[in-house]
């Protein structure tokens, strides 16, 4: 396997999803996004939304750019439920970084280049972007309870969500009254 590496490792990092301007993905020519789901759009204990995600999607797909969920997650219902209320097309489990942000790019039918990955992990989302030569921007980690692997790793694989930032909490037992 040949790595086409033109990307550095450590990308852009900004707060929260909605705050990455589109006008800046469409002068760059990106076309599609690659998306996480847990900790970059909802917490994986379903408590917290990343603030105006919906809204910033609508309004990326209105600009035409297509998207594709992958995420690692072990419970597929959630990412089902994702992915059909942003109606967008998903894998689970991906098993990044080494699989899945090429299928992800067959889905969308686009080249490397013109796909831009957002999640919240250095050592998957990230990883996985740049193994196959795909621009990355990692999201601050929204808040959640932490893992193990994150009691020793986690300051150096995913940036916390910042003190005093806006949060929208999330109760999906409420959304159907």
């Amino acid at each position: 396997m040949v790595l086409k590496v033109t990307q550095p490792i450590f990308p852009k990092i900004v707060k929260q999803l909605s705050l990455i301007r589109l006008d800046v993905l469409h002068h760059r020519g990106i076309l599609g996004v690659i998306l996480d789901l847990d900790n970059t759009i909802v917490s994986e204990d379903d408590r917290y939304l990343s603030p105006h995600f919906e809204t910033w999607i609508a309004r990326a797909k209105a600009q035409g750019i297509k998207f594709f969920i992958l995420s690692n997650g072990k419970r597929r219902y959630r990412v089902e439920y994702w992915s059909h209320r942003l109606d967008i097309p998903a894998l689970s489990p991906a098993r990044k970084p080494l699989f899945g942000f090429r299928k992800a790019l067959k889905h969308l039918q686009l080249k490397p280049e013109q796909a831009i990955a957002i999640g919240d992990s250095r050592h998957t989302d990230v990883l996985g972007a740049w193994l196959v030569g795909c621009p990355c921007i990692q999201v601050a980690s929204l808040p959640h309870p932490p893992r193990w692997w994150e009691h020793l790793l986690g300051r150096w694989v995913q940036v916390p969500y910042p003190d005093k930032h806006e949060l929208w909490s999330f109760d999906a037992s409420l959304e159907n009254l």
